[in-house]
Parts: C-alpha cells; structure tokens; sequence
C-alpha cells in the first residue's frame, strides 16, 4: 500500500522532461519521481541531483555507481532501491558475473579489491551508526583520488535519501524492476514486500 499515489507522468512538464533521463537508466520514470512531483521543486530537484550524481567524472563507471547503490539499498533494505539499483547496474554492461553474485562481492573474483574498497565503503555509510573509519579510509585510498571518493559518498547519500523515500511511501515498484530484481536478487529471497501495490 504507498502512502502517496504517484501522479501522471505528465502532471508536471519540466518534470516530464527532466524524467527522460530514466528512460536511459532505468527504461521507466519510477514511481518514486511521479510521487515527488506532487511538489515539482522536490522532483526537479532530485532529478538534477540524480544526474549530477551519476555523472562520470572519474574511474567510478556507470556500472559500479550501480552497485555501489544496491549495496548501500541492501544495508538499509529498500527492496524498491534494491531492484532499481541491479536494474540499472545491468543496463550500464556490470559483468552479468558481478550481478549474479553481488551478495558475495567481498570473495567473489568477479570483483577487483578496488571495488571491493568502493563496495565496503557504501555498506560502511550506510549504516546506523556510520561505519566509516581508517581501515575503509586506508582501503579507499590505495584504489581511489579524492574526487572519485565523493563521487562514491554521493551515490550512497542520493541512495540513502532513496531508502528513506521509497521505504516510508511503499512506493508501488514497476515490472521492469521486478524482473530484475527476480533475476539477479531473488535466489537470495529478494521479494517486492511492501513496494507490491
């Protein structure tokens, strides 16, 4: 049951347009941007931060944001964002290795220990009480520069305002990210829970 039905894809243009952005990542506009758009200042927003965010400006690829957020989703247990996120990774060539075994990333040899490092910091950061310290500052630094550690810090917060979002509306999750979800994520019990509709 959500909380706050989401609005017509078109309720607000400037949304609508700033929203074509998922169609490349996602192939949908989520529910969660057409809940937003109750108050368009909210979804632009966010849609502009999104972008901002998942910008590539470094050695952090497309594909790792992805996974970085479904960690940082599976720590909080948004199931909505869980799907999401192993949607999109998939879409932006992760190794359908990685996606298979993305609950093993710590020994599977799909990942590099660099994203190993990244993978760690986000399930670091997106626990209550933060989990950040020298160890994953150390491990961070043998891999990443400074620029490429907030563009990690930025996923894991844009996700974990996602969590909270998602999480607290019930947001109502569409069938391309079931379908992931059910590919990769549901041999580990990955189910649409709360998020059915």
């Amino acid at each position: 049951m959500a909380l706050v039905d989401p609005l017509d894809p078109n309720a607000d243009p400037e949304t609508a347009q700033l929203a074509t952005f998922f169609n490349e990542t996602l192939g949908f506009c989520p529910n969660s941007v057409l809940t937003m758009q109750r108050r368009p200042a909210i979804s632009k927003a966010f849609i502009n931060l999104n972008k901002a965010v998942m910008a590539n400006e470094g050695r952090v690829t497309s594909a790792l944001k992805r996974m970085i957020a479904w960690v940082s989703s599976n720590a909080t247990g948004c199931r909505y964002c869980q799907a999401h996120a192993i949607r999109a990774a998939e879409r932006y060539g992760a190794e359908a290795e990685q996606l298979d075994n993305i609950w093993e990333y710590r020994t599977h040899p799909a990942f590099s220990e660099a994203e190993r490092a990244a993978l760690d910091f986000s399930l670091a950061a997106s626990q209550v009480p933060n989990a950040v310290d020298e160890q994953i500052k150390a491990r961070l630094y043998q891999h990443w520069d400074e620029g490429e550690i907030v563009e990690m810090l930025g996923v894991i917060s844009l996700f974990g305002y996602l969590n909270r979002w998602n999480d607290s509306m019930g947001t109502h999750i569409e069938a391309g990210a079931v379908e992931s979800g059910e590919k990769y994520l549901g041999k580990y019990g990955w189910e649409k829970g709360k998020h059915s509709g």
